[in-house]
C-alpha cells in the first residue's frame, strides 16, 4: 500500500511530496498531462514563500533562476507596497516562471525519493477506514492510506468526493498570451501606460526571449473556459483597447482567466485531503494564488506525515482545516476587494485614488503588504506569548542562521537557557542551546512549518504544549 497519493503535479502537489519525502513517507504524485505543460499562469514567489523556500534549503536553487522584486505585488494595480517594512530577513519577492518553480519542486521531491507518474487521470476515488481507492481512467487501481487532491481549480477529486464549492462564478475574463511583438519596447511600454490609466486589467510584461506576456480584457466570458482563445480573437482585443495588435506573432501559449471566486467548504473528507487551487479559486489579482498552494503543502505536509507515522496526536490533522480555511477565505476577500477597485467607474477610480493615498501611511502600507505577500498569517493557538501562532523570521544565531536549522522539516526547541530538554520526543524535535541577539525571549518551540508552538522558558510548561502538536514522547 502506498502511504499518501498526491493527486496533481502543479507547484502544491510537488511542494507537499517532497514535505512527506521528508519525513520518509512512501509518496505517489499522479499527473494527468503526459509531459510538464510550459505554462507560466504563476509569476513568482512572494515574501513567505521565499521564506518557505529557504526553510527547507531551496531558495539558492531559486535565486539561480529568477529576479528579485522588492516591491512586495501589487493590490489592484497599487504597486507602491513596501517589502522593507515587513518584519523578515527576506524583504523581496522572486519573478519566477511557473515552469520553473515545477521543475525545481520536481527534482527536490524525486531527488528525496518522491515517485511522480504521468499520464494518470483520476475516475474513481472510494475511502474505508483503513485506506483509499483510487481508479485511473485506464481501469487501474491503487491503494494509499490516504489521498490529497491538489489536481486544481476542475478538482476531479474535490467532484468525486462531492465536496461543495460554494462562491461566484466568473462575470469578467482576462486573455492571456505570451508572444513574440515586432513594436518596440518603448512604444510598447508608453501604450500600456497610456491604456493602464483607465484600464488596469490591461498589461504587457517582457519574459526573455523576445517574447511578452501581454493580458487583455475579453469580450466576455466564455462558455468553455477551458478552450483556449483563438489567436485571431486575443489580437482582435488587442486592437480594441491599443489601436493596434503591435505587430504581435509566434504565440507560444494563450489562455483565459476569470474572475469565479470559490472556496471547498471541507479540507478534508476522511482520508481525503485538498489542496491549492482544488481548495480555492480566486482572481489573479495580487499574485496570490500559486503562493496560497504551495502554504498550503507546507502546513499539510508534516501533519499528513504524523499520520502516517504513527505519532500524529488527536486533532492534528484537522487542524490543517482550522487554519489553513481562514487564510484561503481572506485571500478570496482581499480579491474580491481588488475586483472592485479595478472597475472603470467614477466611484471605484475614487476608491483607487483614496487608497492609494492611504498607502503612503506606513501602518496602512505593512498591513496590505503583510495581506498579499502572506507574512501576516498568524494560526490561532490560543491565549499566550505574542509570538504564539506566528511564523518566526530567519534570525541570526552565534552558530549560523535559524532557517539552516529547519531544513529536515522537524520540530525546534530554541534554547537560549540551556536548562530545557525535550527528552522522549527527539525523533520529532531537534533541540538547539544557541543564542540571538535578535530573539527577546529565552526559548521558543517551532513547529515544523516554522510557527511557534511555545515561548518562555518553564520546562513544565513546555512539556505540557510539545504533545499538543508532537503527541506522545517515546518511553
Amino acid at each position: 500500500m502506498i502511504d499518501v497519493i498526491v493527486a496533481g503535479g502543479g507547484p502544491t502537489g510537488l511542494m507537499l511530496a517532497g514535505e512527506l519525502r521528508l519525513a520518509g513517507v512512501h509518496v505517489v504524485v499522479l499527473e494527468k498531462l503526459t509531459e510538464p505543460a510550459g505554462q507560466s499562469r504563476g509569476r513568482g514567489l512572494h515574501v513567505r514563500s521565499v521564506e518557505v523556500m529557504d526553510q527547507r534549503g531551496l531558495l539558492d536553487r531559486f535565486l539561480a533562476v529568477s529576479e528579485r522584486f522588492t516591491v512586495g505585488g501589487h493590490f489592484a494595480g497599487i504597486v507602491n507596497l513596501r517589502t522593507d517594512l515587513l518584519d523578515t530577513a527576506h524583504p523581496f519577492g522572486l519573478a519566477t516562471p511557473q515552469p520553473v518553480t515545477e521543475r525545481l519542486l520536481t527534482e527536490r521531491a524525486v531527488e528525496l525519493g518522491a515517485e511522480i507518474r504521468r499520464g494518470c487521470e483520476l475516475a474513481g476515488v472510494s475511502q474505508d477506514e483503513d485506506g483509499v481507492t483510487v481508479e485511473l481512467a485506464d481501469g487501474t487501481q491503487l491503494r494509499s492510506r490516504y489521498l490529497v487532491g491538489c489536481d486544481g481549480g476542475r478538482s476531479a477529486v474535490r467532484k468525486l468526493l462531492g465536496v461543495g464549492f460554494p462562491g461566484e462564478a466568473a462575470k469578467i475574463e482576462t486573455l492571456l498570451g505570451d508572444v513574440e511583438v515586432t513594436e518596440q519596447p518603448a512604444t510598447l511600454a508608453a501604450v500600456t501606460a497610456e491604456i493602464r490609466k483607465t484600464h488596469i486589467r490591461f498589461g504587457t510584461v517582457p519574459i526573455g526571449d523576445g517574447v511578452y506576456r501581454i493580458i487583455v480584457p475579453a469580450e466576455g466570458v466564455a462558455e468553455d473556459r477551458a478552450t483556449a482563445p483563438t489567436f485571431e480573437e486575443f489580437k482582435q482585443r488587442l486592437r480594441v483597447f491599443a489601436g493596434t495588435d503591435f505587430g504581435a506573432h509566434s504565440p507560444r501559449w494563450l489562455s483565459r482567466v476569470g474572475d469565479a471566486t470559490r472556496q471547498a467548504e471541507r479540507y478534508r473528507v476522511g482520508r481525503v485531503l485538498l489542496a491549492g487551487d482544488a481548495a480555492h479559486i480566486h482572481p489573479p489579482t495580487g499574485g496570490q494564488g500559486l503562493n496560497l498552494g504551495v502554504q498550503d503543502a507546507f502546513n499539510l505536509g508534516w501533519k499528513l506525515a504524523a499520520a502516517v507515522n504513527g505519532w500524529a496526536p488527536e486533532g492534528l490533522l484537522d487542524s490543517y482545516h482550522a487554519e489553513r480555511h481562514p487564510v484561503g477565505a481572506r485571500v478570496l476577500a482581499n480579491t474580491r476587494a481588488q475586483g472592485v477597485l479595478l472597475e472603470t467607474d467614477p466611484g471605484a477610480k475614487a476608491l483607487e485614488d483614496l487608497l492609494s493615498k492611504l498607502m503612503d501611511f506606513e501602518e496602512v502600507n505593512r498591513y496590505v503588504t503583510e495581506m498579499i505577500t502572506a507574512v501576516g498569517v498568524r494560526y490561532d493557538f490560543g491565549d499566550g506569548h505574542e509570538l504564539l501562532g506566528k511564523r518566526m523570521r530567519d534570525i541570526g544565531l552565534k552558530r549560523g542562521r535559524l532557517y539552516e536549522l529547519l531544513h529536515g522539516g522537524r520540530g525546534l526547541l530554541l534554547d537560549q537557557t540551556g536548562r530545557l530538554s525535550v527528552e522522549g520526543w527527539e525523533d520529532r524535535i531537534d533541540h538547539v542551546v544557541d543564542v540571538s541577539e535578535e530573539l527577546d525571549v529565552p526559548a521558543v518551540l517551532l513547529r515544523p512549518d516554522g510557527h511557534v508552538a511555545w515561548a518562555g522558558e518553564d520546562q513544565a510548561d513546555l512539556l505540557g504544549q510539545i504533545p499538543r502538536w508532537f503527541g506522545a514522547p517515546v518511553n
